[in-house]
Parts: structure tokens; C-alpha cells; sequence
């Protein structure tokens, strides 16, 4: 298993470097967090421009098909820089799900649209009870007149606010295994019945909720088999998750930098903090848990790309480690900065906030390890 990169994946990385670091300043990261969206149109304009909405959809959909490790070397600098768009959700999550989930003709009539930018499409599967897997979902969906009607409410749905389209995971029946019954539906943010509320609190990428009010869906908006979607919904989570776990990495990456840059310069009775011990363990688990947070998320993409029967195994520990790793490694980071970690203007703060929020998306550790004891079977 070889995990460092190729050219053009060295290439990749100094170009997106390049790009961030003249498009996103942290000031421009605080501006754009306290801003009413949380989104730039203008940074999604010329993230689209760049060819990375189409990184990981098929040439044949106006994508690139290029690997997931090289979009996980993207999404590293990505995290570095703490940039926030609804990339993951519309370009990987959302346009996997219709990869695995629709049949010829939708991919056609989506995927390209999503390939370029032009359309967002946001992924709508956790409820008011909170969870990740099957069994999470319950929201209704019911046959009407040749139509499929949705009501119910969706928490924490990243970016529908700014979406085009919504892409909702509900359950149509009750079966033997909670994997039997789930149906993917693909509705319009402005179609009659659907709302959409920004929630508050300190988190990073902006989330909704979105409330599904006798929503009628025809039979062009159901992807897949009624009552068979699981499969193509578990097979997108996966691949989104290994891009998510680059993400983060990144992040872990940057705080680290900050714990030991502030070490090195912080004087406190005439010595850099840095010399004294209590410091130097902070800093010091900083950087474990981002290079931890780093080789599983490579060996993760690895897998996938690779074809490997064990990448869900692979995924799955990666998210682990980087949902434990990520807030870690900004805690041990604030112990270093102390008061100053909790000004705004500082900067810290922004990965904290993404720490806390991709900690839970995606599946937490713990719902990630139980799915690695039911993997290796335990």
C-alpha cells in the first residue's frame, strides 16, 4: 500500500493551496461565517470554474472522473483553510446517491447541471431523533393518485437553504431489517409543501431544517426501486465520508501548525511556552492526532479508489479517528493559546466550530465503531 501522492496529485495540492490562500484570508472566513448563508457566491463561482464539482462524476455526466484521493488532496487544503460550500453534499453525496440510485435518463438530466455548479443539491437524511443507518430513518412516504407524498421534518440538513433541489431519504415501508423500505426521492426546494428554517448555534457549515407538508412527489422524482434504496445510499455515505475525513485532517493539520507556531514565539517568563512541559503535550497530541486523523483518511480514500471489498471497514475507522482526532487536536490546541483561542478575529475558533460540527455528520465515532464491530462481524 503506497499512500503518498503522485505528480499530478502533488500538483493538485500546491494549485488548491494556491488558490485558498489568495481566496480565503481567515478575515474572509469569519466575513463569510457571520454572514446571514454562510455562503459566497462568488468562492462557489470560481470553485466550479476550477473543474472540482465534476472531480468524482463520470466523463459521460460532463464530470472529470478523477479519483476520490485526488478530490481527498483537495479537500485537505480545503480543511486547512476552513472553507465552507456545499461541495460535499451536492458534488460527492448527493450526485452519488443519483449515481448509484438513478437510472440512465436522471443521471443524465442531473448530473451534469451538478458537475458544472449550476445546480445545488443538498442531501436530506437525518430526523429530529438523530442518527446515522438505516434505522435513523422514519419520515413517511406514502402513495397518492401515482404520486408519492412526503411529510415529515429533516434536522441538520446542510445547505438546503441555498439548494436547488433536495434529495430526501425517507422510508416507504417497514420491513424485516431496517435496511428494507427506504426510497430516495428528489424534490424541489420551492415545491409546494417544503420549508426551510436556518437553525442557530455554533456550528460550521450552515444547517436547516426542512419540513416536508404533504409534499407530492411523481414518478420522474423517485430514484431507484421503491423501498430499495438503502444499498445506493450507504455505497454514496461511504464515498462522501472518505472525502469528509481528508476534510478534517486538513483542519487537524492547521491547528497543530497553530499550537506549535504560538509555542515557538509565546514568551512567558522570559522563555517561548513552548519549553515548558504541560505545553509541549498539548502541542505534541495536537500533531498526533492530525497525522492520525491524515494516514487513516489516505489509506481510507486508498481503499476506495482500489476497489477493496474492505473500504466500508476502512471508512468507517477513518471517521473514527477523525471525528474523535479533529476536536482533539483544536482542544490540546486552545490549552496552548489559552484566552486568546477564544477571540473570533484569532482564527482558531473557525476549526473548532468544524470540529464540533463534522464530529457528528456522517456518523459520530461511536455509531462508526459499532458499524466496524457488525463489519468484522462481532
Amino acid at each position: 500500500m503506497d499512500l503518498s501522492l503522485n505528480e499530478s496529485q502533488v500538483m493538485l495540492k500546491s494549485m488548491a493551496t494556491e488558490f485558498m490562500d489568495a481566496e480565503l484570508p481567515k478575515e474572509r472566513v469569519l466575513e463569510i461565517d457571520d454572514s446571514p448563508t454562510g455562503f459566497d457566491p462568488e468562492l462557489w463561482r470560481r470553485i466550479c470554474e476550477l473543474g472540482w464539482a465534476g472531480m468524482v462524476i463520470p466523463e459521460e455526466y460532463d464530470g472529470t472522473g478523477l479519483s476520490f484521493t485526488d478530490l481527498g488532496v483537495i479537500y485537505e487544503v480545503l480543511g486547512y483553510y476552513a472553507c465552507s460550500s456545499p461541495h460535499l453534499d451536492s458534488a460527492v453525496l448527493s450526485a452519488h446517491a443519483i449515481l448509484e440510485a438513478g437510472d440512465d435518463s436522471q443521471r443524465k438530466a442531473l448530473l451534469p447541471a451538478i458537475a458544472t455548479g449550476q445546480q445545488i443539491v443538498s442531501f436530506a437524511f437525518t430526523e429530529p431523533q438523530y442518527g446515522w443507518g438505516p434505522g435513523a430513518i422514519h419520515m413517511p412516504a406514502s402513495q397518492s393518485n401515482g404520486n408519492y407524498v412526503l411529510n415529515g421534518t429533516k434536522l441538520f440538513i446542510p445547505w438546503a437553504h441555498v439548494a436547488d433541489q433536495i434529495l430526501v431519504v425517507a422510508r416507504t415501508s417497514e420491513g424485516p431489517s431496517p435496511e428494507q423500505g427506504i426510497s430516495l426521492f428528489l424534490v424541489d426546494k420551492n415545491a409546494r409543501g417544503v420549508s426551510v428554517r436556518l437553525q442557530s448555534g455554533w456550528i460550521g457549515d450552515k444547517v436547516c431544517e426542512v419540513k416536508f407538508d404533504g409534499v407530492e412527489v411523481p414518478p420522474s422524482g423517485v430514484l431507484g426501486p421503491i423501498g430499495e434504496a438503502w444499498p445506493a445510499v450507504e455505497r454514496a455515505t461511504d464515498r462522501a465520508t472518505a472525502v469528509l475525513c481528508a476534510y478534517m485532517a486538513g483542519g487537524a493539520q492547521k491547528v497543530y501548525e497553530m499550537a506549535r507556531e504560538y509555542s515557538q514565539t509565546r514568551i512567558a517568563f522570559g522563555v517561548p511556552i513552548g519549553t515548558f512541559q504541560w505545553v509541549q503535550t498539548d502541542v505534541i497530541d495536537a500533531l498526533t492526532e492530525a497525522d492520525s486523523a491524515t494516514w487513516a483518511a489516505y489509506e481510507a480514500l486508498w481503499r476506495l479508489d482500489n476497489g477493496h471489498a474492505d473500504a466500508p471497514l476502512g471508512i468507517s475507522m477513518a471517521k473514527a479517528v477523525a471525528s474523535v482526532g479533529f476536536s482533539k487536536a483544536c482542544d490540546a490546541t486552545h490549552n496552548v493559546h489559552a484566552g486568546i483561542g477564544v477571540d473570533l478575529d484569532f482564527g482558531l475558533t473557525h476549526y473548532t466550530k468544524r470540529a464540533r460540527t463534522f464530529q457528528q455528520y456522517l456518523g459520530d465515532a461511536i455509531y462508526h465503531k459499532q458499524r466496524m464491530a457488525r463489519l468484522i462481524r462481532l
